[in-house]
């Protein structure tokens, strides 16, 4: 067995420490930003049923997978994937998906970030009453005027980008776990309000009834196919921040019921976000396949016309901030571990070069939707072309190369000595999902999003 060399690598504190921390790096705006658009294209229930039962068989296996590669090598992903390479024997050119993880997470930040900062300047929009009686006319001309000004973009960008360096300068324990600490139960809380108040509304059975009683006539082969592709990306996987975080988790912490728990809450917020905004939705007469303006563009003129709105619609983008902060901080942290532990460079050295690097991609996202919209590579703007990048193709052969090498590569003895799970019927299921149903449903996922399936 490879002697895995001792660092000054840190460790949760607790296993509830770093169940919140990739919680709330599964969670983020996909959950409550996409999640609800997609499943309103995809005529709610039955993709909702597809959905989780891709979480089930293809995002936790990967997942226990990715967290088992991380502690096992106990490293930033770049120097796990050389060490375990290294004992598995295996060719080389492995530890390359190290260095895809950690780029992939700079990329997503460098547009997640201006994103995060559409729905941080939208808490300011809720607090001043810019929805207040406002129609689709005017929410849309408040929208297309806030992101036609690259200063403001920029601003705001500038302003998420510097709350996820002040959390992550500061260290495993003092910036990320305190951070999750009191960022994600109050999501938690946000969330159960926002729930409440949606269970007063008309509409909510039959927002309800949308999203959990499935209409199988309604499901396509691209449903099926997009509901397995979002179970995939959801949970963060195949961008080196689950690698990195399962690398600060101590030895004597199960994996498989961590990630359990981890999908667990994940699929929770997102079916909540749904229980929220659908009932929102049709007691408005609104649409819910009106697609990725249905936050942004769709929302605000319900939270402008209902009882309570101004305040529904401040909790509601307050609580969409924090979920994309817990999640920005786990796509810049992998980068900064490899700075510290490879370069010698300070934490606080790591994350101003990590983030002013992030922040300088993000100008690109900025003025994509600006002063450089006309400007095209591969038929798609900056921002286009970043998105497809990562989440079409670089996060699909990041899990899929996960679960081929934890599934084939890695030798049996060391996998299992890393999960160290209750019997062996439990071992032996994993494996099978590992190596044979996880790869196989990926590889379709990333033949369908490449246009070849």
């Amino acid at each position: 067995m490879m002697n895995i060399k001792k660092s000054t690598h840190s460790e949760w504190s607790s296993r509830l420490a770093f169940i919140l921390a990739a919680t709330g790096s599964a969670v983020g705006l996909g959950n409550i930003w996409k999640f609800p658009y997609i499943t309103g294209e995809n005529g709610g229930g039955a993709f909702v049923f597809v959905y989780l039962l891709c979480v089930l068989l293809i995002g936790i296996p990967i997942m226990i997978a990715e967290v088992m590669l991380g502690r096992r090598g106990h490293r930033n992903p770049i120097e796990t994937m050389e060490l375990l390479t290294e004992e598995a024997g295996a060719d080389k050119n492995w530890h390359y998906l190290g260095w895809m993880g950690v780029i992939a997470g700079l990329l997503i930040l460098s547009y997640y970030s201006v994103i995060a900062g559409w729905a941080s300047a939208y808490v300011v929009k809720a607090f001043t009453g810019s929805f207040f009686d406002a129609n689709a006319v005017a929410i849309k001309t408040v929208f297309d005027d806030f992101v036609a000004s690259p200063v403001r973009l920029i601003f705001w960008h500038s302003i998420f980008m510097l709350a996820t360096m002040m959390i992550v300068v500061r260290g495993v324990n003092n910036g990320l776990e305190k951070a999750v600490q009191y960022l994600m139960p109050s999501l938690f809380v946000l969330m159960f309000l926002l729930v409440a108040y949606a269970m007063k509304m008309d509409s909510y059975y039959q927002g309800l009834h949308f999203l959990l009683f499935p209409d199988f006539s309604k499901l396509t082969g691209s449903s099926i196919l997009t509901a397995m592709g979002h179970a995939f990306f959801t949970l963060s996987l195949g961008m080196g921040a689950i690698m990195v975080y399962g690398s600060y988790l101590p030895k004597n912490i199960s994996i498989a019921k961590t990630a359990l728990l981890i999908a667990g809450a994940d699929t929770l917020v997102a079916l909540m976000a749904g229980i929220v905004i659908f009932p929102i939705v049709f007691s408005n007469n609104l649409h819910p396949d009106s697609g990725p303006g249905l936050i942004f563009q769709t929302l605000p003129i319900a939270f402008g016309s209902m009882t309570g709105g101004w305040l529904m619609g401040i909790l509601f983008f307050v609580m969409l901030v924090i979920a994309a902060l817990t999640s920005s901080i786990s796509l810049i942290e992998p980068a900064v571990a490899w700075l510290v532990e490879n370069r010698g460079f300070s934490r606080v050295k790591a994350c101003v070069w990590s983030g002013s690097l992030t922040w300088l991609l993000g100008l690109g996202t900025v003025f994509s939707f600006n002063v450089w919209s006309n400007v095209k590579l591969f038929d798609r703007t900056i921002f286009q072309l970043l998105d497809y990048l990562t989440a079409n193709l670089m996060l699909p052969i990041g899990g899929f190369c996960i679960a081929v090498f934890a599934g084939w590569i890695m030798k049996r003895q060391h996998s299992e000595q890393e999960l160290n799970m209750a019997t062996e019927l439990d071992y032996i299921r994993w494996k099978v999902l590992i190596s044979y149903v996880a790869p196989c449903a990926v590889f379709f996922v990333f033949l369908h999003v490449i246009g070849i399936f």
